[in-house]
């Protein structure tokens, strides 16, 4: 059984940075891509940041591009770099996988808060 664990949630201001991490419980390289998503109160959950794991090819949002960094280690963690942090911005990450092997299956975390004062 596939496990994602989120960390590095918090309470930040208007303009701060934060970094979350997702620890998956085998190789990250038994997925196709890892991710971050996030989902406002009362909001669809959106796509954030992702990264295909075996050549580190990276996908943004366009409300992140040249703020958000998602990025790798050689084991099995996925990083999200946040700058310039905004008060809508504040909402529960969560950290998604894509099966290599199970075409469709994907996993997710159990989310960690980002919240952003104003």
């Amino acid at each position: 059984q596939v496990q994602l664990v989120e960390s590095g949630g918090g309470l930040v201001q208007n303009g701060d940075s934060l970094t979350l991490s997702c620890a998956a419980s085998g190789s990250i390289v038994s997925f196709i891509t890892m991710g971050w998503y996030r989902q406002a109160p009362g909001k669809q959950r959106e796509s954030v940041a992702t990264i295909f794991t075996r050549s580190s090819i990276t996908n943004y949002a366009d409300s992140v591009k040249g703020r958000f960094t998602i990025s790798r280690d050689n084991a099995n963690t996925v990083y999200l770099q946040m700058n310039s942090l905004k008060p809508e911005e504040t909402a529960v990450y969560y950290c998604n996988a894509r099966s290599m092997s199970i075409i469709g299956r994907e996993y997710w975390g159990q989310g960690t808060q980002v919240t952003v004062s104003s």
